[in-house]
């Protein structure tokens, strides 16, 4: 909440630090919450600034990848590059997931700062899917019609979710031999 107050100031139509910075390089100033263009940018901008607890997982991630495996490939003769897709980007692999998953399940249940910053608006550019179902039961007193939202939005993250685990345990074949190893999987025999 304090955060949505914090960027109705940043990027206030006429005030905001967001559009005294465009001025600086001759842009006109932007309706940022006014605007149905402009409305969704603001967010996804809002949202992006909001990534921290996301690199903290990736930064306790990046510390478990071990450092012999590194060295290995260093004595083999692999560039950065190489040893950053072949044994980084595996190895945070589960990470990387859990992140996408996180994320995509809280996208769909956005609504603190659209209520506060926008209640929706403009022309319903900013309307979630969490703010209608709010809008429905309590504005409305549609309570029923808001419960079955409710519902249909907890079936479509439970389907979500379970579709993205059945990939990631389908996935295990495409996984590289470091990954599996130190999962602690047995690579398979060739004949």
């Amino acid at each position: 909440m304090a955060s949505a107050i914090v960027w109705l100031q940043i990027l206030h139509p006429e005030f905001g630090i967001l559009n005294s910075f465009l001025r600086n390089f001759g842009i006109e100033p932007v309706n940022w919450l006014f605007d149905p263009r402009a409305a969704k940018p603001a967010f996804i901008l809002m949202t992006l600034w909001g990534v921290g607890p996301q690199m903290v997982i990736f930064l306790a991630g990046l510390q478990g990848v071990p450092q012999s495996l590194y060295e290995a490939a260093e004595i083999d003769g692999t560039s950065r590059s190489q040893r950053f897709l072949f044994i980084t980007i595996p190895m945070i692999s589960s990470i990387t997931f859990f992140n996408l998953v996180v994320g995509v399940i809280a996208s769909f249940q956005v609504f603190t700062t659209g209520f506060i910053m926008t209640r929706g608006g403009p022309q319903n550019a900013t309307l979630f899917l969490v703010l209608y179902l709010y809008r429905s039961g309590f504005q409305y007193f549609k309570m029923g019609y808001a419960s079955a939202i409710a519902w249909m939005l907890f079936v479509i993250i439970v389907a979500f979710t379970f579709r993205s685990l059945r990939a990631a345990s389908n996935g295990l074949d495409g996984m590289s031999s470091i990954d599996l190893i130190c999962r602690g999987h047995s690579l398979p025999q060739t004949s």
